[in-house]
């Protein structure tokens, strides 16, 4: 059986500094593999009352179940609104069985669960989600933002996924009220994680390098493009020649790609939703994929790194992929590929 290692960079509390931890081993399949395996979800948060979870929310559980058992799965990311629609308010919240370890039941998918938070979850509590790590064999929250750096089995190639506290930087946002967020609460920890981030990105010399988030930063739906993102994080993406950012925050599921860099949109998990009202507000020709229709049932992504492409398959909750794509390895000097991960 072989082991993916991975170690992950965790930014600490404002005003402490990153430190690593150490080494760990993730259990793979049997399988001589020489890939990194993952589901990318967003918004599967259910509803803060009985039955606490949605239709969409089950069906999608179920077929990333039976997604991750064939297609293989060594992780989950899972992309914010964790909890409709004012998160938890402590650790011990029994949202945290309702909405989430009776539904998502599968063995396949009891591997581990990384966990960024979004604007339904910072209407609650986000320490206790972070502190739930403590109490779940799968919940992988260690701070609001996080680096994680994994080997690529049986080559010498690296995947770096950089997880964002997007609404620390930008500000919450009313989905009732207004769609862009209104500006950090503290602009002190927004600067703080901005330059975490820049930092991150600069050195890293990854062969592929991923950002995920809550708010997209290209999206023709409800929300549209985030200004904010657009501004200060889109420059360090082209900048930086990351392959791919993933996020939520709209309900559907998109796939754009714009400067090299592809952008995936997978908040299909627990509501639907096939507004196009920003259609024209996003560079032409760069949207390549788009659903929201309530006929597939949910959706997810399903993300293969492999040592040179990253193949990202787009799969509705009926059973059927809907979309693939495929991202190169990227394109900095190095001859051999052999990459220090510091």
């Amino acid at each position: 059986m072989m082991d993916l290692q991975v170690f992950t960079l965790l930014a600490l509390l404002p005003g402490l500094q990153c430190l690593p931890t150490s080494f760990q081993n993730l259990q793979q399949s049997g399988r001589n593999q020489t890939s990194i395996r993952f589901l990318a979800v967003g918004d599967w948060g259910g509803v803060p009352y009985p039955p606490y979870i949605t239709p969409v929310e089950r069906a999608t559980a179920q077929e990333m179940g039976k997604a991750a058992e064939k297609m293989g799965a060594d992780f989950v990311l899972s992309l914010g609104d964790n909890f409709y629609y004012t998160g938890v308010d402590s650790v011990d919240s029994p949202r945290f069985q309702e909405t989430f370890e009776h539904v998502y039941t599968a063995e396949s998918l009891n591997i581990p669960w990384y966990v960024l938070a979004g604007n339904h979850d910072h209407a609650g509590n986000v320490q206790a989600q972070i502190d739930y790590s403590h109490k779940s064999d799968r919940w992988r929250f260690p701070s609001f933002y996080y680096e994680l750096n994994f080997r690529i089995p049986n080559t010498k190639r690296t995947l770096t996924i950089i997880m964002l506290d997007t609404v620390m930087m930008c500000g919450n946002s009313n989905d009732f009220a207004d769609e862009q967020p209104r500006g950090p609460l503290n602009s002190m920890d927004a600067e703080q994680q901005f330059a975490w981030l820049q930092k991150r990105m600069a050195r890293s010399k990854a062969d592929f390098l991923l950002v995920a988030g809550h708010y997209p930063v290209w999206s023709v739906s409800e929300h549209g493009p985030t200004q904010c993102l657009l501004k200060r994080l889109r420059p360090l993406l082209v900048k930086h020649k990351a392959t791919a950012y993933l996020c939520g925050h709209d309900h559907n599921l998109q796939y754009l790609h714009e400067s090299d860099v592809g952008y995936v949109v997978s908040g299909a998990g627990n509501f639907l939703d096939p507004d196009t009202r920003h259609w024209h507000h996003v560079p032409k020709n760069t949207l390549k994929f788009f659903t929201g229709q309530a006929s597939t049932l949910g959706g997810f992504v399903h993300a293969e790194v492999a040592k040179d492409k990253m193949t990202l398959t787009f799969l509705q909750a009926k059973g059927t992929s809907l979309y693939r794509t495929v991202l190169p390895r990227r394109d900095i000097d190095d001859e051999d590929g052999d990459r220090d991960m510091d």
